[in-house]
C-alpha cells in the first residue's frame, strides 16, 4: 500500500501519538453514541445501516489518482448529509474498525489516528460545510448536488490535513524518505483529485435518494427542523419533496 494513503498502517505513527488519538477518538466515539440517539427514529436507523454498508462497499472499490496511487470514497460527507454528523461519524467509524480488524486496511495501531481523521474531522468539516451551502444554495437539485460534491472535497482534503498534523507530532522513520513539505503536497494534491472522484459518487447517491424520499435525507429534514421557509411539511405533516428543476 502507498505510505501516503489515508489509510495509516502500523509504525507509520510513535506510539504516544497513536495512544493519544485512540482516547481522543473513544471519546468522540462515545458522545456520538449519545447525540446519534436522540436522531435515531425508524427512518434513520435503517437508513444508517444502508449507509455504512454502501460506503463499506464503495471503499473496496480503488479508483486510480495517479500513478502507483489509488483513492476511494471516505464517506464522511455522504454520511453527514444522508444520516447526519453523529450518526455519520459512527457509520464510517464502525466501516474502519472493521476494515482494520478484518481485511488489515489500516493497521490496528492505527484506528484511533484513522478514525479521528476519516470519521470525525472528515465528518465534521463535511457537515459544518453542508449547514452553510444548503441555507445560501437554491434548495433545488443542482444547489443539493453542489453542496455534496464540495462538502465531499472539503471533507477529504481536511482528512488528509489531519494526518499531516498528525505526523508532524509523532511521524516515525517509515516515512523518512518525505519532509513534513513534501507529505504536504503530496496529501494535499492527491486528495483533492480523490475529493473529486467522492463528490462526484455522493452528489449522484445523495441525488437519488432526495428525487424519491427527500424525508430520508437528514440535510433537508434539518433544513425544516430550522425553520427553512421552503422546506415547510404540508397540512398532513409530511415533508416536501425537492424540487425537479427550476429555482427555490
Amino acid at each position: 500500500m502507498n505510505p501516503l494513503a489515508l489509510h495509516i498502517q502500523n509504525g507509520v505513527l510513535n506510539g504516544p501519538v497513536a495512544v493519544g488519538y485512540a482516547i481522543i477518538a473513544a471519546a468522540a466515539f462515545a458522545y456520538c453514541v449519545a447525540r446519534g440517539r436522540r436522531d435515531l427514529d425508524d427512518r434513520l436507523a435503517p437508513m444508517a445501516g444502508l449507509v455504512a454498508a454502501f460506503i463499506f462497499a464503495v471503499q473496496m472499490l480503488n479508483f486510480p489518482v495517479l500513478p502507483g496511487v489509488s483513492g476511494h470514497l471516505l464517506g464522511g460527507a455522504l454520511a453527514a448529509l444522508l444520516v447526519g454528523p453523529w450518526v455519520g461519524a459512527l457509520c464510517v467509524s464502525i466501516v474502519l474498525i472493521v476494515q482494520a480488524l478484518l481485511f488489515a486496511d489500516g493497521g490496528i495501531t492505527a484506528i484511533g489516528p484513522n478514525v479521528t481523521n476519516m470519521a470525525l474531522v472528515g465528518t465534521a468539516a463535511a457537515y459544518g460545510l453542508i449547514f452553510v451551502l444548503l441555507r445560501v444554495l437554491p434548495r433545488n437539485p443542482t444547489g443539493l448536488a453542489v453542496t455534496a460534491f464540495v462538502a465531499s472535497v472539503v471533507s477529504v482534503v481536511a482528512a488528509a490535513l489531519s494526518f499531516v498534523l498528525q505526523y508532524a507530532i509523532g511521524g516515525t522513520t517509515q516515512l523518512q524518505d518525505y519532509g513534513l513539505g513534501q507529505v504536504l503536497a503530496l496529501m494535499t494534491g492527491t486528495h483533492v483529485l480523490i475529493g473529486v472522484g467522492e463528490g462526484l459518487i455522493a452528489a449522484v447517491t445523495v441525488l437519488t435518494v432526495a428525487k424519491t424520499r427527500p424525508d430520508l435525507v437528514y440535510a433537508l429534514r434539518g433544513l425544516r427542523k430550522t425553520g427553512n421557509p421552503t422546506g415547510s411539511t404540508g397540512a398532513s405533516g409530511s415533508p416536501a419533496t425537492i424540487p425537479t428543476g427550476g429555482t427555490a
